[in-house]
């Protein structure tokens, strides 16, 4: 690689990525761009810009792309209830494929012939980069410092920056790392490698401890049409308008804290401890409007590969044929979930308060225990008998 036209870095402003940025312009001798996709990590993309430069970006780029990655990438995702292992959303690993896509565009309208990205050589973003950069442009070398240089760890990362004049983030107050984005706050590394250690109280940034939470709940009722969320109690939003409003109530009510050990695709296990409030009522609102919208079959048939849709988004298989796929059949099961959700809100937990809809397959003159209505009880005697059926045989065979 060492005659590389110019490189562009997935750069985020933090510890990695500013070592890496300086890195890249000692080892390839190149022009280096700084690519930031905001993506709703808050405050400190308003930095991002001047720190690039100063660390020696020749050019920068800061996109907002928050409405791109709620409409393009969450809503879809959530459209399939999409969980990894019972417990994660998914926030680190729906980005990344975004992300690499703005890498991507911008390496074609400079003129590079690189791209580059912070992730380690033991993490699963590295292979979220990789994939969709090989997806979306086989072309492009790719470098990835983490897998190249001599640097053992972030004491080594931080040693350097001092050498260089790079700010370091990292301090003995914050001994972990942390990404943000407008779905969620992630935590990892440094104290938290320990799995028997609790978080530490003040870590939190979204929500508020459920305990010192409001005393009195909150209702909050959402729209979806055709599996998308449409409006916050009654006010139609954007895409990221809606994920931000829910993060705000969700957050002010300590809702999405989750801390878990997950697998990591690399075949390591990791512990990780996350903050998604707005995504956490997204997803319990939408499972209630499908409750009444759904077909029992189709419900069936997409709950069973949900699984394998989360693990597709944890791998970094976003732009992989199987995950078209698959989302072309989860959204042929969300024509018909329209209708409102009425959630409670309290301490940490989300309640469905209600749930109704133009299209509910809910039949209350069916499904009454009171007399009358259209069902007709006895039927079922048949219904019981043939499905019984087989299991008599069995019975009646082992009893011989």
């Amino acid at each position: 690689m060492s005659d590389l036209r110019k490189i562009v870095l997935a750069y985020s402003g933090g510890l990695d990525t500013s070592v890496i940025l300086k890195w890249l312009k000692e080892t390839h001798n190149c022009p280096v761009v700084a690519f930031c996709a905001d993506i709703g990590q808050g405050d400190e993309v308003a930095e991002v810009a001047a720190k690039a430069r100063a660390t020696g970006a020749d050019e920068v780029f800061v996109e907002d792309l928050k409405e791109e990655f709620v409409r393009d990438f969450v809503f879809p995702m959530l459209r399939a209830n999409a969980v990894y292992e019972g417990a994660y959303l998914l926030g680190t690993s729906i980005a990344r494929p975004l992300i690499a896509k703005g890498q991507v565009e911008v390496a074609r309208r400079t003129g590079a012939d690189a791209v580059s990205h912070g992730a380690t050589g033991k993490g699963n973003d590295q292979v979220r980069f990789e994939l969709t950069y090989q997806a979306l442009a086989p072309d492009l070398a790719i470098i990835a410092p983490w897998r190249e240089w001599d640097m053992a760890g972030r004491e080594d990362l931080v040693a350097y920056a001092r050498r260089h004049g790079i700010p370091v983030p990292v301090t003995a107050a914050k001994p972990y790392s942390m990404d943000r984005n407008l779905l969620h706050l992630s935590f990892e590394g440094g104290i938290l490698e320990d799995p028997w250690a609790e978080p530490p109280a003040d870590m939190f940034q979204l929500t508020r401890s459920p305990q010192d939470a409001p005393d009195a709940p909150r209702y909050v009722e959402i729209d979806f049409i055709c599996g998308d969320p449409a409006a916050v109690d009654g006010v139609k939003l954007t895409p990221a308008g809606i994920l931000a409003r829910l993060n705000d109530l969700g957050g002010e009510h300590g809702i999405g804290r989750v801390d878990l050990v997950e697998n990591r695709y690399v075949g390591l296990k990791s512990r990780g401890v996350y903050e998604t409030p707005g995504g956490t009522i997204l997803r319990a609102a939408h499972m209630a409007v499908e409750s009444l919208t759904m077909d029992r079959e189709v419900m069936h048939l997409r709950d069973s590969l949900s699984p394998r849709y989360a693990e597709l988004v944890y791998y970094g298989y976003w732009y992989a044929p199987e995950r078209y796929a698959l989302q072309s059949l989860v959204d042929e099961s969300q024509k018909h979930v329209s209708g409102t959700a009425r959630l409670k809100l309290y301490k940490g937990n989300v309640t469905v308060a209600g749930r109704k809809s133009p299209q509910s397959l809910y039949r209350p003159d069916l499904a009454t225990f009171e007399a009358g209505g259209a069902y007709r009880q006895a039927d079922a005697t048949g219904f019981i008998r043939l499905n019984a059926l087989r299991l008599k045989i069995r019975a009646q065979l082992e009893g011989k």
